[in-house]
């Protein structure tokens, strides 16, 4: 049996449902899929799981991941984690079969094998057809340098602790673990006798990227730091990642906790944030951190704008973007495996970031 993985957030329902209908029309039904929605809103993802509940072979995991980054990589670690098949195909919402892939996929089973597939690109108004899978007209086929699509034997993965979770937000984690595992042993074969997969046309996320404050996580420079990040891993020979833990998610009552902390407010003074990121996150001894980030008023007083003018000795403040591009990198790098939640309030003067050490 083969596990189809997806991970997930926040899509609309129509490209899920062609997705789920081209793998029911599949010629050899040797599969079951599990979706794993990383945080959706809670009316998507109300609406998605009654989706899903209509596919005999699907099921779907709702994690308590809303108030964090996206992150590909520990959404795909919880599935892995969890799995009792030998093989796993992470796969994408976006992706319509062939329906002859699972078919496919059987004949290139081997646990000490990857295969990854190429992909037929839509365009916007192709995406929107309702035809068989021959019909569709490609605009452009993807090469061996897009390694998204890819069936992988689960023991192997396991023994490399999955994917890497310091990617978080877009990009590398699905070369990264291709090199991991040419490093364990595994041959990685690249497919491209046929077109078996094709992607239905969305807006470039990494254009999403803004300079100013989102309410959507994001953070500066995030595609640049997950880039070098495959670099570091491959000129260090890295085979095995996520030392402290991987494929653990925080649960329900942990999630509902963070709610309910109080929160403490802290000034944007330079001062204050540095000591923050520097030593209040990395004391051991504190088991709960509940703040609100919030703009001193000092800095909007003409007395405070005047001294400044002048040359004088005035506190230096952080924006509010420059604080959550300081924050959000160092919990990618340090504590995303801890139980937390961040939010951005609505008019962006405001960051509430609560965690949980266990």
């Amino acid at each position: 049996m083969i596990t189809i993985l997806y991970p997930y957030r926040n899509r609309e329902l129509s490209r899920i449902k062609r997705s789920l209908d081209s793998l029911a029309q599949q010629k050899q039904q040797n599969f079951s899929v599990v979706f794993v929605d990383y945080g959706s809103e809670e009316n998507l993802a109300y609406e998605i799981k009654k989706l899903i509940d209509q596919y005999s072979f699907a099921s779907y995991e709702y994690l308590f991941t809303r108030q964090q980054p996206w992150s590909k990589s520990k959404a795909l670690n919880y599935g892995i984690k969890n799995l009792s098949s030998e093989y796993c195909f992470t796969a994408d919402v976006d992706i319509i079969f062939h329906p002859q892939f699972t078919e496919i996929l059987e004949k290139h089973l081997n646990t000490s094998k990857v295969i990854y597939f190429k992909v037929g690109f839509l365009t916007e108004e192709e995406s929107m057809k309702l035809i068989d899978f021959e019909e569709y007209k490609i605009s452009f086929l993807t090469n061996e340098e897009a390694t998204g699509m890819t069936l992988f034997p689960v023991e192997k993965l396991k023994l490399i602790n999955g994917f890497d979770e310091f990617f978080h937000f877009w990009g590398a984690e699905d070369t990264d673990i291709h090199n991991r595992l040419r490093n364990l042993g595994c041959k990685v074969q690249f497919y491209d006798q046929n077109t078996l997969l094709l992607h239905q046309w969305h807006p470039n996320y990494r254009k999403r990227e803004t300079i100013r404050l989102n309410k959507e996580l994001q953070l500066k420079g995030a595609v640049e730091l997950n880039h070098k990040h495959i670099k570091y891993n491959f000129e260090k020979g890295i085979t095995k990642v996520n030392s402290k833990a991987w494929g653990c998610i925080m649960n329900k009552t942990d999630y509902e906790t963070l709610l309910n902390l109080h929160l403490r407010e802290m000034s944007n003074e330079v001062s204050v944030i540095n000591h923050f990121l520097f030593v209040a996150l990395s004391d051991g001894n504190t088991s709960v951190i509940s703040v609100r980030i919030i703009k001193n008023p000092v800095e909007k007083t003409l007395k405070y704008k005047i001294k400044k003018l002048l040359g004088k000795k005035v506190p230096e403040f952080y924006s509010i973007k420059e604080i959550n591009d300081k924050l959000l990198l160092h919990i990618v790098a340090y504590q995303h495996h801890l139980p937390y939640v961040y939010s951005i309030s609505e008019d962006f003067s405001s960051i509430d970031f609560k965690m949980i050490r266990k």
